[in-house]
């Protein structure tokens, strides 16, 4: 008998995908205790695009599979300049609050734990972080994903014209300096009219 050569070809793995935490639940019912499975999966392609979920299962693999969907589907776009972010940022779920701070090229992931892994998936190169309150997995990773979104990229942010504040100025320095209808007419000034 024939061995089959035409093995599908392994399909190459959009999104990099990396368990943080498996935990063993338990629901009390009236004979006793009901064991599930609950894992949380933070999921990126590192270009930007991170997403982090939570699910529970009867076991391991069917808890991880559920929460590698939730995660694709609330996947967000975190904006990056030179493998850094563009601007501080802090952010707070439930106890857990964190801080990521712009790092200079070649610093590094200078970030422990949770943290640490969605700023890898998420494909930043450079960054400070600090996670205050709260050690909880599931709450670090969602502040950390909420930081990343509110960080608004350059392109955004305000501008304050330069014309618009020399023409302020302009208009301050005339109302305080008196013109010639206003100036006070002197002795001589008088002397030289008559």
């Amino acid at each position: 008998m024939a061995r089959r050569e035409h093995r599908m070809p392994r399909e190459e793995k959009q999104f990099n995908e990396r368990v943080v935490s498996i935990d063993r639940v338990a629901r009390v019912v009236k004979g006793g205790r009901r064991f599930r499975f609950r894992a949380l999966v933070v999921v990126g392609d590192r270009k930007g695009k991170v997403g982090a979920g939570t699910a529970k299962g009867a076991d391991v693999t069917a808890a991880v599979s559920k929460a590698t969907e939730v995660a694709k589907k609330k996947m967000i776009v975190a904006p990056m300049h030179n493998g850094t972010i563009p601007h501080e940022q802090q952010a707070k779920i439930s106890g857990a609050k964190i801080l990521l701070k712009p790092a200079a090229p070649g610093t590094g992931l200078i970030a422990g734990g949770v943290v640490r892994i969605v700023l890898e998936v998420a494909g930043i190169k450079d960054i400070l972080s600090k996670s205050l309150g709260s050690s909880n997995k599931i709450n670090v990773a969602y502040a950390t994903l909420e930081a990343l979104r509110q960080i608004k990229p350059k392109s955004e942010w305000l501008r304050v014209e330069k014309t618009k504040k020399t023409s302020s100025k302009k208009e301050v320095a005339s109302k305080t300096k008196p013109t010639a209808s206003t100036k006070p007419t002197s002795t001589v000034d008088q002397k030289e009219k008559k």
